[in-house]
């Protein structure tokens, strides 16, 4: 039970770009999603920002982080930064 779960695939992991460093060890960073409504088939863009846990603040507006669920830290800190998002993947497609 004092053990920590570390196996990666169990916990949800998500994406995004930092948007606000100006708290210290956590950053907010934004998750945008492209939905389908269901009666027009039309796609539309959602956004949703999460406050995640950045312990060294190595991270500075406009990188691309990867994120994960982790134990509540603070009332709205749930969420940990796992490392900067290989950008170089989707220049090249």
């Amino acid at each position: 039970m004092s053990e920590l779960n570390t196996d990666n695939a169990m916990l949800r992991t998500l994406s995004g770009t930092v948007v606000s460093t100006k708290m210290d060890k956590t950053i907010v960073v934004r998750v945008d999603r492209t939905k389908l409504n269901k009666k027009y088939k039309m796609r539309y863009g959602v956004s949703k920002k999460f406050h995640v846990h950045d312990p060294l603040n190595k991270f500075k507006e406009g990188d691309k982080v990867s994120f994960a669920a982790m134990r509540p830290l603070s009332k709205t800190k749930r969420w940990r930064v796992l490392g900067e998002r290989d950008t170089q993947v989707d220049s090249e497609e």
